[in-house]
């Protein structure tokens, strides 16, 4: 019989870091830095714009890699191995991620950004808008959510099967439902640019990331590795990403001076997307009888965002300056707040769900 403390879940505090729980403060502020340093020194984006190849920006690839690196140099990926572990729950992850996500957040984003808002947002910009959020919505979370999992003491080992599947699996979808998505919404992106997109920030980092915990855990041990390495290499994406924020909003600052209402506005469809796919994957993952502890992850994976790729390819696609990019750090902007209250709504429903099964249960099958 379990005693009370062991039936609570884990506080904010416990489970996440200074940077994470205040993940929004981190954009807001990065976003007046940002704008403050493209009106007051516009010299600065100006000298970074000229160091470009191929349309991509070297500084900002600079900054996007050390972002990425960390997250898939975390990730083990012989745990795909585990797939036939609750088959129902990785059926309903990669369903929902690469079936449903993609297409709702169109559907949802267009209808707001093109219809609803049409009043208030210029067409061209809108499209742009939209060009953001579908990169958003092709990019399902891959280091937050051992986050979210722990809050909602999740099955650790079997969400690290989760998203090392989705991972593998983004690399060959990412591309096709972007472009595909994009041409539905009458947004030509060439195909040789968006194969570059995806070399650059999904190939390389995923590659980079494979060999070094394979060669690191080879020479020094997976304990080495996991409390040594990656504690010392984990703090590049928050600095990466701030930075590369700050240097986003001073391309940005004209936009948003003019339009600070757009922020606003694009975040309305984010958000009711974000619910709509939990409660999507959440419901179904309760009609299957999917225990909770691979319920709740599963169910945050869809709903949380890898926002670093996405604003990655929003940048190369389009630009710093691009409403694309805007679109996508907004989601960055709404999630931190949106996950939590997702994680409270799961761990309130817990009971709903079956127990998992004993550790000598799972050993067995």
């Amino acid at each position: 019989m379990s005693t009370p403390k062991q039936s609570q879940a884990p506080s904010v505090a416990e489970g996440m870091g200074r940077f994470e729980r205040y993940l929004s403060v981190w954009v807001a502020l990065a976003i007046v830095a940002g704008v403050l340093l493209g009106q007051f020194a516009p010299a600065v984006p100006e000298t970074l714009s000229r160091f470009e190849v191929a349309q991509v920006s070297i500084p900002v690839a600079i900054l996007i890699w050390a972002m990425i690196f960390p997250m898939m140099a975390q990730i083990d990926f012989s745990a795909v191995l585990g797939v036939r572990r609750q088959p129902k729950g990785l059926i309903i992850t990669t369903s929902v991620n690469w079936l449903i996500k993609p297409f709702t957040m169109f559907a949802i984003a267009w209808f707001f950004l093109m219809v609803v808002f049409r009043p208030l947002i210029p067409e061209p910009l809108a499209s742009q808008y939209l060009a953001g959020a579908i990169l958003l919505g092709a990019a399902p979370c891959t280091a937050m959510v051992f986050v979210w999992s722990y809050l909602t003491r999740g099955d650790a080992a079997y969400t690290l099967v989760q998203v090392a599947l989705n991972n593998l699996i983004m690399l060959f979808a990412f591309a096709p439902i972007v472009v595909f998505l994009l041409g539905v919404s009458n947004i030509q992106v060439p195909w040789d640019t968006m194969a570059l997109s995806v070399v650059l920030y999904i190939v390389i980092p995923l590659t980079a990331g494979y060999l070094t915990r394979r060669t690191l855990i080879a020479r020094r041990g997976a304990e080495w590795y996991d409390n040594v390495f990656m504690k010392k290499v984990g703090p590049i994406t928050p600095i990466g990403l701030i930075i590369t924020l700050v240097l986003l909003f001073a391309f940005q600052g004209d936009v948003i001076i003019a339009n600070p209402l757009h922020i606003v506005l694009i975040a309305i469809p984010l958000i009711i997307q974000t619910f709509l796919i939990f409660f999507i994957a959440y419901g179904w993952a309760k009609a299957w009888r999917v225990p909770h502890n691979v319920a709740a992850p599963g169910s945050m994976i869809g709903a949380s965002n890898f926002f670093e790729l996405a604003v990655a390819a929003a940048i190369a696609l389009f630009g710093l300056q691009s409403g694309a990019a805007l679109a996508t750090v907004v989601g960055v902007l709404v999630e931190v707040p949106l996950m939590l209250a997702l994680v409270r709504i799961a761990n309130r429903t817990r009971h709903h769900f079956p127990e998992a099964a004993s550790p000598a249960a799972e050993a067995a099958r």
